[in-house]
């Protein structure tokens, strides 16, 4: 049995028991009274802040849309209107150049069936240097001359749809109607009547008319529309000339590089 006068061992004491331990030798500690956390209160005030914010700033933003004039406004083109080729801003279309449809009293035809007709002009230009070729033993054949925009339209269209061609694959042998030198009157494709197999084909380059052509051609106002690597971006075609002789034809060609979007 302890002796009631001593002070208990230290086993002996309850831990952490104030009241046993003698009062000479107790410390006065001041324990604070529990406080309320602010910690729930400064998130949720944080948060009705945030969204009073966001509200005004939804406020804002929607009155700003609707005194913005409905023409000023833009809008994500749809997916069909991404699909549709977009003119370029010097108005081509798949790298080919607008031009507008010659009248039919501009025109006259090359050929005794009437088939093929140009614009009198390059018509007169086109017969003498098919006889000139001829005197020198190149017979020069008429593929396609004039044509109509209706005309460039069906052999655009239709042609892709049944070759499954892309407009842009299309255009790399075709323009798209509307921009075909074609509409003009002053353009011409031509074949050597001694090899028909490489008509309308990059080995026209290598027949006898073709060189001819090169060496002869500007000397009645004709020139190859589009060579190989030309700045226009067109697919080579050996057999497409043009009459550029002239203010009209000159005018036509060679200012359509400038041509703008309205």
């Amino acid at each position: 049995m302890s002796n009631p006068g001593l002070p208990r061992r230290s086993s002996e004491l309850s831990a952490g028991s104030f009241d046993d331990i003698p009062e000479a030798r107790r410390e006065v500690v001041d324990r604070p009274a529990p406080t309320r956390s602010l910690r729930p209160l400064l998130i949720g005030g944080g948060a009705l802040v945030a969204m009073g914010i966001l509200t005004i700033g939804i406020t804002q933003v929607t009155r700003n849309f609707a005194a913005t004039p409905a023409a000023t406004r833009t809008t994500k083109p749809s997916l069909a209107d991404r699909a549709k080729p977009t003119p370029d801003a010097d108005g081509r279309m798949l790298n080919h150049y607008p031009y507008g449809e010659t009248t039919p009293d501009n025109l006259e035809a090359i050929t005794a069936d009437g088939s093929f007709r140009l614009h009198h002009k390059a018509s007169k230009a086109y017969r003498e240097m098919s006889a000139a070729a001829q005197a020198d033993g190149v017979t020069l054949v008429p593929l396609s001359a004039f044509r109509s925009i209706k005309d460039q339209q069906e052999l655009f269209f239709e042609v892709s749809r049944e070759r499954n061609q892309r407009p842009q694959e299309r255009a790399n042998v075709s323009a798209p109607p509307g921009h075909s030198e074609h509409h003009t009157g002053y353009a011409i494709d031509l074949g050597d009547g001694t090899v028909p197999a490489v008509n309308l084909s990059p080995d026209f380059e290598n027949t006898e008319a073709f060189k001819w052509l090169q060496n002869n051609a500007a000397r009645f106002s004709f020139e190859l529309s589009f060579p190989q690597a030309n700045p226009q971006g067109v697919s080579y075609e050996p057999w497409h000339w043009r009459f550029v002789g002239d203010s009209a034809s000159l005018e036509m060609f060679y200012k359509a590089r400038n041509v703008k979007k309205p």
